[in-house]
């Protein structure tokens, strides 16, 4: 790695990792209609307005042990792995796309990302405010980038088949805010990487979700929701996809020696 490119990961990593920091105040506040603006960050326990020392993303949470520094409740590990998500995936973004605008996509990608699954997961949420902003951004830098067409065929792929779900289950199976994640994804991703997003999703929520029913007291009727499932695998299609296409290449490469096919 060139010197350059170390210098400019290494800054991605900071700002994603500043960006983390006010992004556990949305998780936090727009579930429950708060302004992320104001107050100011403060201690969910004890309320006391928190200062500058006290918001320096990952260092502080260290430095103060997981504790409020005024009242001592715990303060959960929750906000350091978010911080440190998203300064992993702005260093990811340039590192995969380099530091213009393909990879302010996929580093604005990934922030909603980490946003979407730890909302759906604490409230079986995903909003329309935070979704429909970042699938109209999606879309401008995709027509920046010259790769319109293929946003418009992703998201139609995601609406359509995850909408299929969604009527065939009548809502059972997934809820409609899963509907328009998928087409936010598709714009991201192309149609391409949509499809293996897509589908790497279905066996990720089969691979996890039946080991959490089995060992949980979670009855068929509880719901598990999907949104995560659907995070995963856009992650690693976008920042790794080695994970999916890695296997099925050995396969090919395995069947080519042995097989003569």
């Amino acid at each position: 790695m060139s010197l350059e490119t170390l210098l400019l990961t290494s800054c991605a990593a900071i700002l994603g990792a500043a960006i983390g920091s006010f992004l556990n105040v949305v998780i936090h506040r727009t579930p429950r209609s708060e302004s992320i603006a104001y107050p100011g960050s403060r201690c969910t326990a004890c309320g006391h307005s928190l200062s500058w020392s006290d918001n320096i993303p990952v260092l502080s949470w260290l430095a103060l042990r997981g504790r409020c520094r005024y009242c001592k409740a715990p303060i959960s590990a929750r906000y350091m792995v978010v911080e440190l998500m998203t300064a992993a995936v702005f260093a990811l973004a340039v590192l995969e796309f380099g530091a213009g605008l393909a990879g302010v996509r996929a580093a604005l990608l990934g922030t909603f990302l980490i946003a979407t699954m730890f909302i759906d997961i604490d409230h079986l949420l995903i909003l329309d405010s935070i979704t429909i902003p970042v699938a109209a951004a999606g879309l401008l830098l995709s027509i920046a980038l010259h790769q319109a067409l293929s946003a418009l065929e992703g998201a139609f792929l995601g609406a359509a088949l995850f909408g299929a779900v969604y009527l065939i289950s009548r809502g059972r199976g997934l809820g409609l805010g899963d509907v328009k994640l998928a087409a936010c994804l598709g714009i991201f991703l192309g149609l391409a990487n949509g499809i293996t997003a897509f589908a790497a999703s279905f066996v990720i929520g089969a691979l996890l979700a039946l080991p959490v029913l089995a060992l949980s007291s979670r009855g068929r009727k509880d719901v598990l929701p999907f949104g995560p499932f659907l995070v995963l695998a856009a992650l690693i299609v976008t920042f790794s996809p080695v994970l999916v296409f890695g296997p099925y290449q050995a396969y090919q490469s395995f069947v080519s020696r042995h097989l003569g096919m």
